[in-house]
């Protein structure tokens, strides 16, 4: 079985970084990705898919990420319910973000992009550091 999900977008706003009792650090943000097809009235349609980043990677997403920054993250679909204050039952499907990818800013064309993989992957090896990626590296 197969759960992985790669995409590239747009952060909506800034990233709300905490951290809780136990200590871990988590960031939450929401990416607009555009689709590939255009509606009938030739209209991009955009979806904007809820992002979860744990450890480091919270870390780093909180101090390096900003509304409107260009962003690939990959990572894996979670699902889980909660029972809200009025008592109904609610329902999220979220990215767990697996490694993050800073591909540029709303402002400026960025040259050197770096990327962080999370230090808990599924192999079990540890993933930690930057690396840099020039455009020439992007495999689209």
């Amino acid at each position: 079985m197969l759960n992985k999900v790669v995409l590239i977008g747009r952060l909506t706003r800034d990233p709300e970084t905490r951290v809780l009792t136990s200590g871990s650090s988590v960031s939450t943000f929401t990416l607009a990705v555009d689709r590939t097809f255009k509606s009938r009235d030739g209209e991009r349609g955009t979806d904007f898919i809820p992002i979860v980043a744990w450890g480091k990677t919270a870390e780093l997403c909180g101090q390096y990420l900003s509304k409107g920054r260009q962003t690939a993250v990959a990572g894996r679909i979670q699902t889980r319910s909660y029972d809200a204050n009025d008592g109904s039952k609610r329902y999220v499907t979220e990215v767990v973000a697996e490694e993050v990818t800073f591909l540029g800013s709303k402002n400026d064309g960025m040259r050197n992009n770096n990327s962080y993989k999370s230090q808990d992957n599924e192999f079990g090896v540890p993933m930690d550091g930057f690396s840099e990626m020039d455009d020439d590296d992007m495999p689209f």
